[in-house]
């Protein structure tokens, strides 16, 4: 199976920044697709920011020019950069990554998602 873990997140000053990491794990053959979403207390989850395997980027509009995901094929991470934090910006942050893996003598594809890691912007 594979698995993904974030960190980097905390409690920052509005205005002030933090960069999320995600890391993959397991049988992992190909990562296709990788993605950020948070989700705020009593709100659905909503997508930040995408990024394919060609490192070609999508930002939702409440983000864009403040956010910027990268990745990092061989070491199958991905990194979210806020910079200009605001409190609406709180929320616990979940890493996404569509991934082939390995299961025995099979090949496997899946949407995995991360436990999350909590954002929180002070005004």
């Amino acid at each position: 199976q594979v698995q993904l873990v974030e960190s980097g997140g905390g409690l920052v000053q509005s205005g002030g920044s933090l960069r999320l990491s995600c890391a993959a794990s397991g049988s992992i053959v190909a990562i296709h697709d990788m993605g950020w979403y948070r989700q705020a207390p009593g709100k659905e989850r909503e997508l930040v920011a995408t990024i394919d395997s060609g490192s070609s980027s999508k930002y939702a509009d409440s983000v864009k020019g403040r956010f910027s995901i990268s990745r990092d094929n061989a070491k199958f991470m991905v990194y979210l950069e806020m910079n200009n934090l605001k409190p609406e910006d709180t929320a616990v942050y979940h890493c996404n990554a569509d991934i082939t893996y390995r299961g025995g003598v099979y090949q496997y594809r899946l949407t995995v998602w991360g436990q999350g890691t909590q954002v929180t912007v002070s005004s």
